[in-house]
This record gives C-alpha cells, structure tokens and sequence, in this order.
C-alpha cells in the first residue's frame, strides 16, 4: 500500500504541476510603452525635423499599432497625420522600418500599409514596444532620420527598464 501511496502522490504532483504550468501560459505578461515615454519620442522627432527647417506630423503607436500620441508643427499639411499613422502602423505591424518593407513588393501592395522611408519600429530588450512614423519632410529618408532621433532620445532608458 505504501508504494502504491507514494506514485499516486507523484502522479498527483506530477498533474498537478502540469496544470499550473499551463495556467502560466494562458496568461502573460506585456511590456508597454508609458504615454510620457511616447510623447518625448514624439517631441524629439518633431525637434529633429525642425532643426533641418522641415514641419512634420508625428505619430508614435503601441505594440498594437494604436496611436498613442500624434503630433503636427504648425504648417505641416494635414495629410503629414495620415501617412505618419500609416508609417507607424505598419512599422508595428511587421517590426521592420517601413522603407525595408518598400523593398518587399508583395506586402508594400497590401492595403493599409505604406511602405515608404519614416515608419520604425521601437523596440528595448528584444520586446516591441510600438513604433514611431513621421511624415511631411522633402525625404523619405529625411522622415526616417527625424523617427530614428524620437527613437534615440529614450532608448538608452527604455533598454534598462526589466
């Protein structure tokens, strides 16, 4: 009977284990962006593209491509706010930058994305955060170099958060 005690018991343990261990993975955890960490992004972008003499529309999305903070300077056309949501939704989307993805031309083709120079991705420790799209400079890759300085003026901070 003491045998029979003990693998019942080790059985037991063993489902019982095996049970948290998948209710463990049914849930977990996701690192998000804070709405102030956007928006320095955000600012730091807009300022980028200033200094060259360029009025842009700025957005910046969470992981799942919904806007967290858009930005427009004073004479940026309105049109500067959809193609830089559209940047950073495809940025997020498919976590490579948007003038990468112009190079694939099955998925620039698909609707809803747009694959020009200004959309990328904001990523810190291997995790997606969201991305960041700008729009309304005289270049694409001007619109890449203004999103890459929103990216650059909080990386170092998001890369030490755990």
């Amino acid at each position: 009977m003491s045998s029979s005690k003990h693998v019942l018991g080790t059985l037991l343990l063993f489902f019982l284990s095996s049970v948290q261990a998948e209710e463990k993975l049914l849930v977990i955890d996701v690192k998000r962006m804070t709405t102030e960490a956007a928006l320095v992004m955000a600012k730091a972008a807009l300022e980028a593209c200033r200094k060259k003499g360029v009025q842009v529309g700025v957005t910046v999305v969470d992981r799942a491509a919904r806007p967290q903070v858009v930005l427009r300077d004073v004479h940026a056309p309105d049109l500067t706010l959809d193609i830089s949501r559209g940047k950073a939704h495809t940025a997020a989307n498919f976590v490579v930058s948007t003038r990468e993805l112009a190079k694939n031309k099955t998925a620039s083709s698909l609707p809803g994305v747009v694959a020009a120079g200004g959309g990328l991705p904001i990523t810190a420790g291997g995790t997606l955060l969201g991305a960041i799209g700008v729009a309304g400079a005289p270049s694409a890759v001007m619109d890449e170099a203004c999103a890459q300085a929103g990216i650059d003026s909080l990386i170092e901070e998001l890369e030490m958060v755990d």
